[in-house]
């Protein structure tokens, strides 16, 4: 795959259509404010323009223009954030799970404010989880661990991919092996040479290239126990992500779970002189935890250091919003401080209010999710939800649609297009073309086992909920042109349809969602806009307009 293309920087600037999507919908008002930070989870009402800056498509931003930030730097589903500096610049890439194009890429200077450079993969390996993003002797690897099956398969092994520009092209995937570790962190060693932490407190060694493993697995470090009456999902000692800074090498880990409870997950310090060991545990770890479901943020952990153009050093991690688990784990900034003893603390507290900003130049911010499917590649903000080999042939561009050939009888095997929404609130619209014996829809999709929405066959519709059709499917149908209005508030999915898209009639059921996520379904993903064409024949997508609520 290859970096900024044109159509990625466009869609930066694509603020002018989505705009216009207030003035045509109609008599819909805007959502109340939802979920802030009530004990025992229940959601209060707020003023989220008085919290956050908004920016494309009325999207919610870090940068409140002041100089200070509120969390988080990328709303939405951006788990396992792995940070690398360079120069000025820094570049961050994420857990893609099943989304392929996959492993994005996204371009800083200010660690706040995020521009999508491009995606590193492009071939289906399997769910890919926790990256790690390192530059080696000029060259750029991403070192991480798929798994054949989504999150609950058998079969799984660890890769990496290598460019000598980050904005690519990347090279087709290196399987290196390791099925029984995950989440593989870089790291070079005091003797020169290159190594691989892995999940358990393992280590291995690299080849010089980088792309193969040297010698046998060790086992290097016991991690550290929490006490046996904290609340978490599980010890799962995973994210090894190795710094050094002065004589000492800093291991940076997560124990007690990624979801499940929301004072589960943690950040683990340890430090050692030699990359062999032994390490040592920091006096006062966890270095972060949500101590309390009444914070805002839940189950934080998996962090990777990096120090700023100033010298202040920084934590990037993930959470979950507090009440939101539908919105996946969204990338966090907070602060730390180094004491004199060479360990260092957490100073954002529970990342709750706005903290000063680290330094450096602010770049555009984000990028549409709307799409006029001018072509010729498909943008930035879609992705295909676990493709089988060739699934790039089913897209065409004419005439200014996105042409989607029929795949499946269903969402769940139809391998919808999705994006990662990262606003509470927010609205879609699409206008569709389907052809006879097609059925084309737009959802709100977690997995190919839980997703709500609606499809039509140009003349039928046929609803999609908990996962389930009703009615199980829809005959061949004549076609015809289609619009479709999906508002997303409080977590209740309302639908509207028409077929001239001046004239709406809501659907007659409205869905409660905020039970589709993780702890109910598995599979560490987030609920997600979507499109699929189904049937025999394609279903052309002529406009998507996104606009998010205040």
């Amino acid at each position: 795959m290859t970096g900024p293309a044109p159509r990625a920087l466009a869609l930066l600037l694509t603020t002018c259509a989505s705009l216009a999507l207030a003035a045509c919908t109609g008599a819909a008002q805007d959502p109340p404010a939802t979920t802030g930070n009530a004990p025992g989870g229940t959601a209060t009402v707020e003023s989220p323009e008085a919290r956050w800056a908004r920016g494309i498509e009325n999207q919610r931003k870090a940068d409140l223009g002041d100089g200070t930030f509120l969390n988080p730097i990328l709303g939405g589903d951006h788990p396992d954030p792995s940070v690398l500096r360079v120069g000025d610049d820094y570049y961050m890439t994420l857990s893609s799970f099943d989304a392929y194009p996959g492993l994005p890429i996204w371009h800083s200077r200010d660690l706040v404010n995020w521009a999508p450079v491009g995606h590193a993969i492009s071939e289906n390996v399997g769910s890919i989880w926790a990256p790690d993003l390192v530059r080696h002797e000029g060259r750029y690897y991403i070192y991480f661990p798929a798994r054949v099956g989504g999150t609950e398969g058998t079969r799984r092994s660890n890769y990496v991919v290598w460019a000598d520009s980050i904005e690519g092209p990347w090279s087709a995937p290196v399987n290196i092996g390791l099925p029984g570790h995950i989440d593989p962190g870089h790291a070079v060693g005091e003797d020169g040479k290159r190594y691989l932490f892995l999940s358990g407190g393992d280590y291995v060694g690299l080849a010089d290239d980088g792309l193969s493993t040297v010698g046998e697995v060790k086992h290097v470090y016991d991690g550290w126990k929490y006490p046996e009456d904290w609340v978490v999902e599980g010890y799962a000692q995973e994210g090894p992500k190795i710094t050094r800074r002065g004589d000492w090498y800093y291991m940076i880990t997560a124990v007690g779970g990624t979801a499940g409870p929301p004072t589960g997950h943690m950040v683990i310090v340890a430090r050692s002189k030699s990359i062999h060991g032994p390490w040592e545990n920091a006096p006062d770890n966890p270095v972060v935890r949500t101590r309390a479901r009444s914070e805002d943020w839940w189950s934080r952990g998996h962090a990777t250091l990096v120090e700023d153009t100033a010298g202040q050093w920084w934590m990037v991690y993930h959470g979950y919003e507090h009440g939101l688990w539908t919105l996946g784990r969204q990338a966090l900034l907070d602060p730390i401080e180094w004491t004199d003893d060479g360990w260092f603390v957490a100073k954002g507290g529970d990342l709750g209010a706005p903290l000063p900003k680290p330094a450096g130049t602010a770049v555009a911010h984000g990028m549409a999710l709307s799409d006029s499917f001018d072509g010729p590649d498909l943008g930035p903000q879609w992705a295909f939800y676990d493709p089988a080999p060739g699934e790039m042939s089913r897209i065409g561009f004419e005439d200014g649609a996105l042409v989607l050939g029929g795949k499946g009888t269903v969402p769940a095997d139809a391998s919808p297009l999705t994006q990662i929404a990262g606003d509470r609130d927010y609205r879609f619209e699409v206008h569709m073309r389907i052809d006879p014996g097609a059925v084309g829809g737009a959802l709100m999709f977690y997995s190919d086992r839980l997703y709500a929405g609606i499809g039509s066959n140009g003349e039928d519709f046929i609803m999609h909920r908990y996962g389930k059709e009703r009615p199980a499917r829809l005959a061949p149908g004549p076609g015809g042109d289609l619009w479709l209005r999906m508002t997303y508030r409080d977590q209740i999915l309302t639908i509207h349809h028409s077929t001239d898209g001046r004239e709406w009639t809501k659907y007659g059921v409205q869905m409660e969602l905020s039970g589709y996520h993780h702890n109910v379904a598995g599979r560490f993903l987030s609920l997600r806009p979507g499109l699929y064409a189904a049937g025999e024949g394609k279903v052309r997508f002529l406009d998507y307009r996104y606009r998010a609520f205040d």
